[in-house]
């Protein structure tokens, strides 16, 4: 089980590594930093095999009854983002060991979070299920949400996790449900076996389109991009393994992934095709107007992960190919680029662009770097960049008119993209009239390193595109294969490709170069109108909602108990019992009793309900509401329950008790019999009548519904007597064999009753400080019997006050 055992060491490696980090954070990065290497190392060493059309399955069966297990798939897609997830993983975290202050609270918090991270995000690329992958696809939310918000000291930290939390994660619960519609359609939820049949109809289209929305938050995509430059506040490696080369990979990676099932449907290739071309265009324009380095790196990634999404979602052999490529390239030239400007940041205290200057004569081997880096953003020849913008071109340059279209298109952003690329060299290194030389001593090289590595791939994949081609090659076979001649190299000949790519480049330059004054241009217009602008699109949909949750909050809200239980009662008729109504067939074959005890019972149940409605005094209600109970518990009795009519009688005991206890403080009788209250006691009426007979009919339905004893009953009662040496079967279920369940029932119970003890202490000590408050000053009192004492303060008291 090496697949589930990596995914698992990472994650047992994250429970483990705070015991580390308390007593020395560079050694608990260090540590951390082996699992993912071993990782990547493992993931190589299985290439062959993979390629070669050996995927590696393994399956763990979990309740084999209810069909639930683990299923783990290593496939040439997940070699692809494996080797990202864990190469850059392994760089980053031994990055952060010199780049936190050693025993800072970042680096304590950070150091098993990003390992965390590290192993959900390898069982999203790895799982083979549905179910699964949405599960680890929430535990990088999870793990983001901590890491951007780290100590949540800082306001704009707050906001930023919040944001990105709720975005993907209301993206993720629109996947979950695509998801169960397309396991249903399909009557499979491993993905495996999705790819090999996919079905079709309505139902999928569907699917398709609820997914895209998961898929589009988690990468970025316009309208849901404003959460990315936001979680740049997180500490740089953060950044750079987060939101450069991994997490928002997530979302293309499952178009990807799902990309063969939706072979063909409409309503997966435009939006993807259109929201990314749109997210490319117009972030990579926005990143040009950016004065700090992060930011501009950040609509640099979104402008790059919707030139990703158009080629997964284009659905053509030659596409997939292209974005496999940019893929690999996006994560190495990202991830240098975010390091390079940790490492400034790190070195001079600042990131924006106008108090920089002369960096590169300072740090000679760092804008070397970033100059690598940037090249292949750039798509400069022959970093690995080029190559597979070269492919994206090859495959929009010899299609239809659409094809043309959006080949200009990507033509366009790789224009912005050449421009920032230059604006980032020129922001960092380059020396400015009029701004003084940044003050900067030399990084260490344990922070150089980690930045060097991805470059130095970027360069070397570029010449060794064929390498690349055999990586990223057997996934795209999967795909309707356009041109089969097509292969991945430096030289093509001249053909349009190149040319466009010569077109980007020029026409990057040119753009750099016009960047101030297109900057005053556009801020000589005014601001974009609100339905345009995302990040104020989101405030309003936040501030109406936090209007609409405190409107509904005050009026059911309103400290009455019989609203609270009507509220409850009106939602349970409202919404399950519709559904009874319209879809449930009421069984005419039931005998009205099985005993003739349970006649007279009845009876005088209902008699005692009567009695309770028609009760002025509080006291005799009470009574009343405990015959009934002892009603219930004789028709256990009846039924053969001896051990529910026993806990039924202690409960109706105990509560008629604590009744007693109450109503010493409340008023004999009931509010006055005006008209008011007569109207409001028929409603009250009419409602609990309305409940109770939907609890009898849905209890009548659904047990007439069973056809056969269940299978879990049978195994209950086959193994109580040799397993749990019990006679008594539900004793057994509650002690043994849901021994668990039952200790956290109890441990809800202790944590609810600690908050109700709390409260009334609380409540015990707001008064006596409000009579201390109130108390007359000691000179005006004149006789010392109006002194009010001095409350006494217990232990606990004292406790809660500190």
């Amino acid at each position: 089980m090496p697949l589930l055992a990596l995914v698992a060491l990472h994650l047992l490696g994250a429970i483990l590594l705070p015991t580390v980090a308390v007593r020395n954070t560079r050694a608990a990065f260090l540590v951390a930093a082996v699992l993912p290497a071993v990782g990547f190392g493992w993931i190589v060493m299985r290439l062959p095999a993979v390629l070669g059309g050996q995927p590696i399955d393994e399956t763990l069966a979990w309740a084999p009854r209810l069909g639930l297990e683990f299923s783990f798939r290593l496939d040439p897609l997940a070699v692809v983002m494996g080797l990202l997830v864990t190469g850059i993983g392994a760089l980053v975290l031994v990055y952060s060991a010199y780049y936190f202050g050693r025993g800072s609270g970042d680096a304590r918090r950070s150091a098993p979070l990003l390992l965390a991270f590290a192993g959900a995000m390898l069982g999203l690329v790895l799982v083979d299920d549905l179910i699964a992958l949405y599960v680890f696809w929430e535990l990088t939310t999870i793990c983001s949400f901590l890491l951007v918000g780290q100590a949540g000291i800082s306001r704009e930290s707050r906001r930023a996790a919040l944001q990105a939390l709720l975005l993907t994660t209301l993206g993720g619960l629109a996947m979950l449900l695509g998801f169960v519609v397309l396991g249903e359609t399909a009557g499979t939820y491993r993905i495996s076996e999705l790819l090999a049949a996919p079905p079709s109809g309505p139902p999928v289209v569907v699917a398709g389109v609820l997914t895209l929305v998961g898929a589009f938050t988690k990468s970025a995509q316009i309208p849901f991009h404003n959460w990315l430059p936001a979680a740049m506040v997180a500490p740089t490696p953060i950044s750079a393994y987060l939101h450069a080369a991994s997490m928002v990979k997530a979302g293309v990676f499952l178009i990807a992934r799902l990309g063969p099932i939706f072979v063909g449907v409409a309503a997966w290739t435009v939006p993807s095709v259109v929201l990314g071309l749109l997210t490319m265009i117009v972030c990579g324009w926005r990143a040009l107007r950016e004065y700090d380095l992060k930011k501009l790196l950040a609509y640099g990634t979104v402008s790059q992960l919707g030139f990703l999404v158009v080629l997964q979602g284009a659905e053509t052999y030659v596409t997939i190919v292209a974005g496999l490529t940019m893929l690999l390239a996006h994560g190495l030239f990202k991830a240098t680029l975010f390091l390079v400007v940790g490492i400034i940041d790190h070195q001079t205290g600042t990131r924006d662009v106008r108090e920089l200057s002369g960096l590169g004569k300072r740090m000679p081997v760092l804008a070397t770097i970033a100059g690598l880096a940037a090249a292949s953003m750039a798509g400069v020849p022959p970093m690995l960049g080029f190559v597979g913008k070269e492919a994206a071109f090859e495959a929009f340059t010899e299609g239809g008119p659409l094809d043309q279209v959006v080949g200009v298109g990507l033509l366009v952003g790789s224009v912005f993209t050449v421009a920032y690329s230059l604006r980032l060299m020129w922001g960092a290194f380059a020396t400015k009239p009029g701004i003084d030389a940044t003050e900067a001593s030399s990084p260490t090289w344990w922070l150089t390193i980690p930045a060097l590595v991805p470059a130095l791939f970027g360069l070397v994949l570029g010449p060794a595109s064929p390498l690349v081609d055999s990586l990223v090659g057997p996934y795209a076979a999967r795909f309707d294969v356009d041109d089969p001649t097509y292969y991945l190299a430096l030289w093509h000949g001249f053909n349009l490709p190149l040319l466009y790519s010569l077109i980007a480049l020029v026409g990057g330059i040119l753009v750099h170069r016009s960047t101030t004054r297109l900057i005053e241009a556009r801020e000589s217009y005014p601001e974009n109108p609100d339905f345009l602008n995302a990040q104020r699109g989101y405030e309003r949909i936040m501030a109406l909602l936090e209007r609409t949750a405190v409107a509904v909050t005050g009026r059911t809200q309103a400290g009455s108990l019989p609203t609270y239980v009507g509220i409850i009662l009106l939602t349970v008729l409202a919404i399950p019992g519709v559904a009874l109504l319209a879809g449930a067939e009421i069984p005419t074959d039931a005998p009205l009793w099985h005993h003739p005890l349970q006649v007279p019972l009845a009876i005088a149940v209902l008699v005692a309900v009567v009695g309770v409605v028609r009760a002025q005094r509080r006291l005799t209600a009470v009574l009343m509401v405990g015959f009934i109970g002892y009603g219930i518990g004789g028709l256990f009795i009846v039924d053969g329950g001896p051990d529910l009519a026993l806990a039924q009688f202690l409960v109706e005991t105990l509560t008629l008790v604590a009744f007693v206890f109450v109503l010493r403080r409340l008023p004999i009788r009931f509010s006055q019999s005006d008209t008011a209250s007569r109207v409001l006691r028929g409603q009250k009426m009419l409602v609990a009548v309305a409940g109770g007979v939907f609890v009898a009919a849905a209890a009548m339905i659904f047990s007439s519904a069973r056809q056969a004893p269940p299978v879990a009953s049978q195994e209950f009662i086959a193994r109580a007597e040799d397993g749990a040496g019990a006679t008594n079967i539900v004793n057994a279920i509650l002690v043994d064999f849901r021994a668990f369940d039952t200790v956290g029932e109890i441990a809800v119970l202790s944590v609810a009753a600690t908050g109700v003890a709390s409260l009334i202490i609380a409540s015990r000590f707001e008064r006596r400080r409000e009579a201390i408050r109130r108390k007359p000053a000691s000179d005006d009192i004149t006789d010392p019997a109006d002194a009010v004492p001095e409350p006494k303060v217990t232990p606990y008291e004292q406790e809660v006050r500190e």
